[in-house]
């Protein structure tokens, strides 16, 4: 059990987070050698602003184990095909080489903060963080700026996104209200609306000539995408004859998006003795903590973040 139903947890995509930071927070910003520690300041302030904003009681922050999994790529080939690093190899993702040395320090700082990080291998932290909003008796917030998952917003159980699109200190709250109201579908039927429409991102390429517009319509008159395919099917359905051949057409595609598109819900967590306690209120080791805060500079964010954590007893 994550805790009681009054408690709230906190889910981090933290990769997104960290490049939001990277690119959010000037390359300027250096540790005493000159190593630039934009991403690691910027997260450790995020990670700040939101526990003294939203006031979780517990925190994990969900790692890409595998950022770009073999059985999405089966499915589809062009999935994040984009963002492979040319000269690596095919699992490799292209990173910015300023933000690569920070990500290992980024990971050691949580750990000696004692904020539990969960990846699991042959999964994205998507999964991971699908897995653990599923499982939680407590209300969630999901903080990424990821729109894949909207699918996992659910007012009944308290499950929400803060989407930092605009940053942390200005991200939005995502509930079923306003899943709606940008895309005119239910919270439930966005995994089913964003693989008609596709997202360019992933490299994934929806249904041809299907935009959001088209999507929604689609979603709200067939109810889901079996809806949609079977009214394709039927000559007597009112589609346009271009959209019913779109449809047709893009069968391949809907026979396997649809498990590219949707988290997994299920994803073999590790044990909870690693990741299930309470929000910390002191470092868990002070002492590599306090190395390094010395060796990269990180002296204000840490202090901010341990004042806001001693807070929270």
């Amino acid at each position: 059990m994550i805790g009681l139903v009054t408690e709230r947890l906190m889910l981090l995509d933290t990769a997104s987070l960290y490049f939001r930071a990277y690119f959010g927070v000037p390359e300027s910003v250096k540790a005493p050698d000159g190593t630039p520690v934009n991403a690691v300041r910027g997260l450790l302030d995020f990670i700040t602003r939101l526990v003294e904003d939203r006031e979780p009681t517990r925190l994990v922050a969900c790692m890409d184990a595998d950022w770009r999994p073999q059985f999405r790529v089966d499915a589809i080939p062009s999935y994040k095909a984009h963002r492979v690093a040319e000269e690596a190899g095919p699992d490799e993702e292209e990173i910015p080489d300023t933000l690569a040395p920070q990500v290992p320090v980024i990971e050691q700082a949580l750990d000696a903060l004692g904020i539990p990080r969960v990846g699991v291998a042959g999964f994205e932290a998507d999964d991971v963080i699908a897995t653990l909003a599923t499982r939680a008796p407590t209300a969630v917030d999901i903080v990424t700026g990821d729109r894949d998952l909207f699918q996992l917003v659910d007012d009944a159980r308290s499950v929400r996104v803060l989407y930092t699109v605009k940053g942390v200190a200005a991200h939005e709250v995502i509930d079923e209200a306003a899943v709606l109201a940008r895309y005119g579908v239910p919270a439930s039927a966005y995994a089913d609306f964003a693989t008609l429409r596709g997202d360019a991102s992933d490299g994934l390429p929806g249904v041809k000539g299907i935009g959001d517009k088209t999507a929604a319509q689609l979603i709200v008159e067939y109810g889901d995408l079996a809806g949609v395919r079977r009214a394709a099917a039927d000559p007597r359905a009112r589609l346009t004859p271009a959209r019913r051949a779109r449809i047709v057409e893009a069968s391949d595609y809907l026979d396997v998006a649809p498990g590219v598109v949707r988290v997994v819900r299920d994803v073999p967590l590790p044990p909870a003795a690693e990741w299930d306690r309470p929000l910390p209120t002191e470092p868990a080791d002070p002492r590599a903590l306090d190395t390094l805060r010395r060796q990269w500079g990180l002296t204000g964010p840490v202090h901010r973040l341990l004042d806001v954590l001693a807070a929270r007893r």
